[in-house]
């Protein structure tokens, strides 16, 4: 398969984990089963595929200012260095492209830090996946992208971490997503929301950076290990993330954000009983702060430790409430979800 395309760019959307997250681990849902109910934002991984006329492939993460330079071969470690653009790029050339490298510069960019819990990393795949998709011209549908991103984080390169942030990228939108039992399967499913009830709750909204990244595989390290040895407290703490989100999900339909918020506290309390290192000092102050302007209830977004906070709060006093944070050392916004998922579209 030639490349068809020399200049592609793409971008995927980064996601809001509203109830269930931990539940799409592995070592829960392929026992269990999971549910996640998560909303995609307008905060977005880039990726910008080009030719290289001069025979070699170039890696550039400049959010990072990060930059490597590779021979024109598949004779590198995918897990060293910028390992996401060099595992798509191996995997893409290897099964599409007869083992053949293509000189080629790949250039990417994330809206937010590492490290954010806004799921970025696999964002940031899904966003490799589809550019090469596209300047190969394959058939790969959401589903099919979303699969490979998880396969290659998980499976070739050994990234910890669950699976929805790969499903919400590639489809976009307001989506509650099961994963079954065995492996037997994903299904995603879109919500079908009224207008007043998505403003209210996007009304509502406030994202607030903690201005600590997180690195989330020791907190997932340790929320498996919980689940290997059959911890009880842990186990029992996923059962109840997953019952949380399937009444969020009531709750949202209904239109009952407030509702959502109660639900959102209770999902925090049991996310904390899922690892000690979920929360911490900083956190807990911002959270505080939060609460006493405005804030109904709050979360770590992601595997926590850290990044972004996520508020439901009295739209009357959001402007209030983000000052407030502000003041206190974050760095809160409104933000607006969005509908789509990735993109990839070449540049004439």
């Amino acid at each position: 398969m030639a490349i068809v395309f020399d200049n592609v760019r793409s971008r995927a959307p980064l996601r809001l984990g509203l109830g269930g997250g931990g539940t799409d681990l592995a070592d829960y849902c392929f026992h269990h089963g999971g549910v996640v109910l998560n909303a995609t934002i307008d905060r977005y991984a880039y990726a910008h595929l080009t030719r290289h006329r001069e025979g070699g492939i170039v890696l550039k993460a400049d959010d990072l200012g990060t930059e490597e330079s590779l021979p024109c071969s598949l004779d590198f470690d995918i897990r060293q260095g910028l390992c996401l653009h060099r595992a798509v790029y191996h995997h893409m050339m290897t099964e599409y492209n007869g083992g053949q490298a293509v000189p080629m510069t790949i250039t990417t960019t994330i809206d937010v830090p590492a490290g954010s819990g806004l799921g970025a990393s696999s964002a940031l795949t899904v966003a490799l996946i589809e550019a090469h998709a596209l300047a190969m011209q394959l058939p790969l549908g959401p589903y099919d992208v979303a699969r490979l991103a998880y396969d290659i984080e998980r499976r070739h390169l050994g990234l910890l971490g669950g699976m929805q942030d790969q499903y919400a990228a590639a489809f976009g939108g307001f989506n509650f997503i099961e994963f079954l039992k065995d492996e037997a399967g994903v299904i995603v499913n879109p919500l079908r929301l009224r207008r007043d009830h998505l403003n209210e709750f996007e009304s509502s909204l406030v994202i607030c950076f903690s201005g600590q990244s997180r690195e989330s595989a020791d907190i997932i390290k340790d929320q498996i290990g919980g689940l290997k040895i059959y911890n009880d407290e842990t186990l029992a703490a996923m059962h109840d993330l997953k019952q949380q989100a399937h009444r969020m999900k009531i709750s949202i339909l209904s239109g009952d954000i407030p509702g959502m918020a109660d639900v959102l506290r209770e999902s925090w309390l049991a996310k904390k009983r899922t690892a000690a290192s979920v929360s911490n000092s900083t956190v807990d102050t911002l959270l505080e702060v939060a609460l006493e302007n405005g804030a109904w209830a709050g979360k770590v977004s992601g595997a926590g430790g850290g990044g972004f906070i996520m508020l439901l709060a009295d739209p009357e006093r959001r402007y209030g409430l983000i000052r407030k944070l502000n003041q206190h050392g974050g760095e809160a916004s409104a933000v607006k979800l969005t509908f789509e998922g990735a993109e990839a579209w070449a540049v004439r």
